[in-house]
């Protein structure tokens, strides 16, 4: 069952969210209108709070987590992603903070308290450390992440344009179009 409790904790889901049959939510996750969680990704908000904006994609095997709360850390380290991101296949989010806009390639893995911005690129396979705080606009590839150049307008428009290709992605699945190509 792809939505899961956690000691009172249910997923909340806007309008419009699809989540693939495969995909686990749990606990303290808020899904944004418009997004899509897709095969076998899994959100576990179970020490911590997993919020995403509206319009974003979580790809095929992305795992997101939190970090608890401490004494010496009262906030914990929540997961935030905001409006119209595209999360990439086999992504790691743990604890991070990413912006709206923003494209994390396949197979990235950004770490606790690190914080992207609005209009971040970060290229397949990167690694984002604990604590990094990136540059809005910026291309990062690399493990660990190195700002490679800042993005280009068009790019910064594709950005966009790749999350509102989810969104009509998953509208198909929504209206069973996916039943229809079936062979």
């Amino acid at each position: 069952m792809p939505l899961s409790s956690y000691l009172g904790d249910n997923p909340i889901l806007g309008a419009r969210v699809y989540f693939h049959a495969s995909s686990q939510i749990i606990g303290n996750v808020t899904i944004g209108n418009d997004s899509s969680i897709w095969c076998n990704a899994v959100l576990r908000g179970d020490v911590n709070r997993i919020v995403i904006g509206q319009g974003t994609n979580v790809q095929d095997l992305t795992m997101g987590h939190v970090s608890h709360k401490t004494p010496d850390k009262p906030a914990g380290s929540p997961l935030v992603i905001g409006d119209y991101v595209t999360v990439g296949h086999s992504v790691v989010l743990h604890g991070c903070m990413i912006g709206n806009e923003c494209l994390i390639g396949m197979g990235s893995i950004i770490l606790d308290d690190a914080v992207i911005p609005d209009h971040v690129m970060i290229g397949a396979g990167s690694l984002v450390p604990p604590g990094k705080t990136l540059e809005s606009g910026m291309l990062y590839v690399g493990r660990p992440v190195k700002a490679v150049r800042a993005l280009t307008p068009e790019e910064i428009a594709h950005l966009r344009y790749s999350a509102e290709h989810y969104v009509e992605l998953k509208n198909d699945y929504l209206n069973g179009l996916s039943e229809k190509h079936k062979i």
